[in-house]
């Protein structure tokens, strides 16, 4: 019975889904001085001490063991001193992974790795350049049921401190040049920190844009979207060397796993080729990518708690500005979506569809939208001018006042009844507007089917206690800026409103430089 049992166990288990993921720790460094330290870490300095580490050290392993992964790719790990110390916290809290690997790069500050509950039967090391400054890709393969599957481990160039796209194409083409010359059935994937978004060929931004709009992720790598390969069930028809990325799957407000400058970004990825669909060796378990969020990864205010460092310290407090993200693989064959005739191109509506949905399940395209308004990085847009207008919260940045755009917006919400854009993307701008006709006028606010998200002009009325009175008719009025408001019983004309909405309409006045005080 006893070598039964002992024969059974591999079947039970690896008879079920296994996970993989990926995690940048931020800086896992050791106490040792190598002379290769970022200037924070250097020991002895900027309170970064063994206390330190150790605590650190639990920081990551407390994450490492919740998410419970079979296969973790690690980013920012400083050496192999400091990764079998964590491999040893790991086994000392009862999160033991018997095998690993990491780079070995000569004078780079950090390193990738893989931690693997499955048996590594090979690794090696992809070279993109002789600097120290960047790293090398680690290439594993590991065995599962069997089966042999290779992890490429990843950390591009981040797009701080001159991080132009050509130097992220380094990476791409020569993690391309591995991939294309593995066997035609051999199964793989792609993990890391890409520093690159999902749609980087969309939000490249101007001052890292030396390629003319050519991504290492979207054109290299050959993850864009486009017509022929939007869905997964088309990828089996998919070339060598496209990839499927996996963050196509949430919904937008749910895609980010770290915050760059203060945007929600997707610089974390698990890339997949065709043959993780095909119905043979390891598939892909269908819809199963995730974000990682515990709720200690987050602050009180829902920022990621990253490692803190303030004034100069170390605090002893936090884990990572990333979020580990995951999916689910399986020795059973793929099961695609049983609808296969989804739409797969991004559907053209128009700002009155906005109105008629809370949530949008795909990214739509809004073709020829008027800036009508634009304060800040705030904007009014309309198609026409008899049309609805809606408001664009925090994402106008790049958009120009009277100028016509195709936009792909992303994502809406719905803040107190005002209808928002809240992630807008600008795909083509088509020249300048005159905007007479797509404003309203003094008359026009008295009029009952006047909507939200309008823009009037030229108001003459008397401010008292948060009201504007036009012609004997009561509006709610509200100054954005608190100092630009009015003294009581003033007589003001308005030369631009935002006819907003805050449980009911009301005008919102933008700057002092959009109204006049002409008696007090």
């Amino acid at each position: 019975m006893r070598y039964l049992l002992l024969f059974l166990l591999p079947l039970l288990l690896f008879s079920k889904p296994f996970k993989i993921a990926t995690y940048n720790v931020e800086n896992l460094f050791d106490a040792n001085f190598q002379g290769t330290e970022y200037k924070e870490y250097i020991p002895g300095k900027h309170n970064w001490n063994k206390r330190m580490v150790e605590i650190k050290l639990n920081h990551t392993a407390e994450v490492i063991c919740d998410l419970d992964a079979d296969i973790l790719g690690l980013q920012e790990v400083e050496n192999s001193i400091i990764f079998e110390a964590l491999l040893k916290r790991l086994k000392r809290v009862g999160c033991e992974y018997r095998y690993g690997a990491i780079t070995h790069k000569k004078g780079a500050p950090i390193q990738v790795a893989l931690l693997s509950r499955f048996p590594i039967v090979n690794q090696k090391e992809l070279q993109v350049s002789y600097s120290p400054f960047v790293r090398n890709i680690l290439e594993v393969e590991v065995e599962i049921e069997g089966d042999p599957l290779t992890l490429f481990v990843n950390h591009w160039k981040s797009k701080s401190r001159k991080g132009v796209e050509s130097k992220r194409i380094k990476y791409a083409k020569r993690l391309q040049k591995r991939i294309l010359s593995l066997a035609a059935k051999r199964e793989y994937i792609i993990l890391g920190d890409l520093n690159s978004n999902y749609n980087a060929h969309l939000t490249l931004h101007k001052r890292l844009n030396d390629t003319n709009g050519v991504t290492g992720i979207g054109d290299v790598l050959q993850t864009t979207i486009n017509k022929k390969l939007a869905q997964k069930y088309q990828m089996l028809n998919a070339d060598k060397g496209t990839h499927y990325n996996t963050w196509q799957e949430l919904p937008f407000k749910y895609r980010w796993s770290h915050k760059f400058y203060g945007h929600r970004s997707t610089l974390d990825h698990i890339l997949l080729p065709s043959n993780m669909f095909d119905h043979q060796g390891i598939d892909y378990v269908n819809n199963s990518f995730k974000v990682f969020k515990a709720s200690y990864l987050f602050t009180k205010k829902g920022y990621i708690n990253g490692w803190r460092y303030k004034n100069g310290k170390h605090m002893a407090k936090g884990y990572s500005d990333h979020l580990p993200i995951y999916a689910l693989f399986d020795t059973k064959p793929y099961v695609a979506e049983k609808q296969t005739s989804r739409v797969t191109k991004t559907l053209s509506k128009t700002i009155e569809y906005l109105y008629s949905v809370e949530l949008l399940k795909d990214e739509i395209e809004l073709k020829d939208v008027v800036v009508v308004l634009k304060r800040g990085n705030h904007a009014i847009i309309k198609q026409t001018s008899h049309g609805r207008g809606v408001y664009l919260y925090g994402c106008a940045k790049g958009l120009q006042e009277g100028y016509r755009y195709d936009l792909l917006v992303q994502s809406i919400t719905s803040y107190n009844g005002l209808k928002e854009v809240t992630d807008v993307i600008k795909l083509k701008e088509k020249g300048k507007v005159s905007l007479d006709s797509y404003y309203h006028s003094n008359k026009a606010i008295n009029h009952s089917t006047l909507k939200q998200n309008e823009v009037i002009r030229d108001l003459v009325g008397v401010y008292r206690n948060k009201k504007f009175t036009i012609e004997g008719k009561e509006f709610p009025i509200y100054f954005k800026k608190k100092k630009d408001t009015p003294p009581n019983g003033a007589k003001l004309k308005i030369d631009y409103a935002h006819l907003g909405y805050y449980k009911k309409l009301q005008l919102v006045v933008y700057s002092k430089k959009d109204f006049e005080i002409l008696e007090k």
